[in-house]
């Protein structure tokens, strides 16, 4: 029996692998436009791979995907983060978990994670076809079978299994440009609204670049839609040259990836730098603050609370004199102070790059079943990863979700051909 899988990513490398190691006697046909394999894995996290998240309790888990949280119930409690690292770990890539509970290969090094599966495909019965582009694909009536037609080749490739891990169209230089959307329309589904998601905000003002760097461990980012709800996300960010970047930031533009904004209908954002903390306890504090240390300037007094850049920026836009004796602003100027430090109003009028490469949207996720990834529409055919309409926030939850999808893909495509073998085991040994 012949599998083919389009889409030699994460979810496409995680599908061949567990069917190689489930059902060895079957041949696999991992098909992939560019030369090498894992590309966008290679490049994720800076070069490093975010594998996963360091978050264990699945519930918690779930949370972090604001499209597809229920629809990936069952393929993440059956390949959970915890076991995600197990795998690798037991292939021979040690991982470790860093402070902000993202986990990375020790070595730093992306090409670890793809170098696994390269290892574990090397074998007669994987066929790995790099550089080869689909076209189209041809379902058999009547066989539940499937053609492949490739770029510059005649004669089609004829498979029983097919399963689609195309990924999204955000990043297209590592070639993810949305080829999965037109082949599954082909077989018959759905492709929901796209969008980019995971990126930064660049914003009509300008003063942002004269702190460019500065950053804040725990501050809570909202936006303002038009229709008037809102989004908020609270955890790190920065400031940029162009505006504000950061998983807080990356966060909400993943929950406002629909939203239309630009130069003329800009989104209206905010920043709590102390979430924790109400206005009147800001109050407070500047008030104590500028108790202590009366003669100084702001700038002066201030140091300890905020940094003395911010301190100045916020002199600025609030029309404060700069060299003026802190014991000689007003409880009024006080206030002020503290209510634009619990609601900094800033324009974002375009998107700028983020530290992942996702797309929201996909395949409609009303026609997979979730507990086998196998299309409600056409039988035989599976999907995985970015293709489907699923994407998560930074921090490991996207190469999660593909691992998990990829590999119930894998174990179901298998299974079938198998008669129903179920006991998939979490590994098969070092590789």
């Amino acid at each position: 029996m012949k599998i083919a899988i389009i889409g030699g990513g994460a979810a496409g490398l995680m599908a061949a692998a567990t069917i190689r190691e489930l059902s060895p006697e079957h041949e696999i046909f991992l098909i992939e436009k560019n030369n090498g394999l894992g590309k966008k894995v290679i490049i994720s996290g800076g070069g490093r791979c975010n594998v996963t998240t360091g978050i264990t309790d699945v519930r918690t888990v779930l949370t972090r995907y604001p499209r597809g949280e229920k629809f990936l119930n069952s393929a993440i409690r059956q390949f959970p983060p915890a076991e995600v690292y197990a795998w690798f770990e037991a292939h021979g890539v040690p991982l470790k978990i860093e402070d902000d509970l993202r986990v990375f290969p020790q070595s730093n090094d992306g090409k670890d994670i793809v170098r696994v599966f390269e290892e574990i495909l090397d074998d007669p019965s994987v066929h790995v076809l790099l550089g080869t582009n689909v076209v189209r694909i041809s379902s058999l009536r009547g066989t539940n079978k499937f053609e492949l037609y490739f770029q510059g080749q005649s004669s089609p490739l004829l498979v029983d299994r097919l399963i689609i891990t195309t990924g999204g169209q955000a990043y297209r230089h590592t070639g993810s440009t949305g080829d999965g959307y037109a082949f599954a329309q082909a077989l018959g589904h759905t492709i929901t609204s796209l969008a980019p998601s995971l990126n930064a905000f660049f914003t009509h003002e300008t003063w942002p670049q004269e702190i460019s760097g500065l950053s804040f461990q725990r501050a809570t980012i909202t936006a303002h839609m038009q229709n008037g709800r809102s989004a908020s996300y609270t955890g790190p960010f920065l400031f940029t040259h162009k505006g504000v970047s950061g998983p807080a930031v990356f966060a909400v533009s993943s929950l406002v990836a629909f939203e239309a904004y630009d130069a003329n209908q800009p989104l209206k954002i905010s920043i709590d730098l102390f979430p924790d903390q109400s206005i009147e306890e800001i109050q407070t504090r500047i008030t104590k603050q500028i108790a202590t240390s009366p003669k100084k300037n702001l700038v002066n007094a201030m140091l300890g609370f905020i940094p003395k850049s911010f301190t100045e920026i916020l002199c600025a836009q609030l029309k404060l004199t700069l060299n003026k004796h802190a014991g000689e602003f007003s409880k009024r100027d006080v206030l002020r102070c503290a209510q634009w430090l619990k609601a900094i109003p800033l324009h974002v009028i375009a998107r700028g790059a983020g530290d992942e490469f996702v797309t929201a949207g996909g395949v409609s996720l009303q026609e997979v079943n979730p507990s086998t990834m196998e299309s409600t529409r056409c039988p035989e055919l599976f999907f995985a990863g970015e293709v489907l309409d699923i994407d998560g926030f930074t921090g490991g939850f996207n190469l999660q979700a593909s691992w998990a999808t990829g590999r119930l893909a894998g174990e179901s495509a298998a299974r079938n051909i198998v008669n129903e073998k179920t006991d998939l085991p979490l590994f098969s040994g070092k590789h």
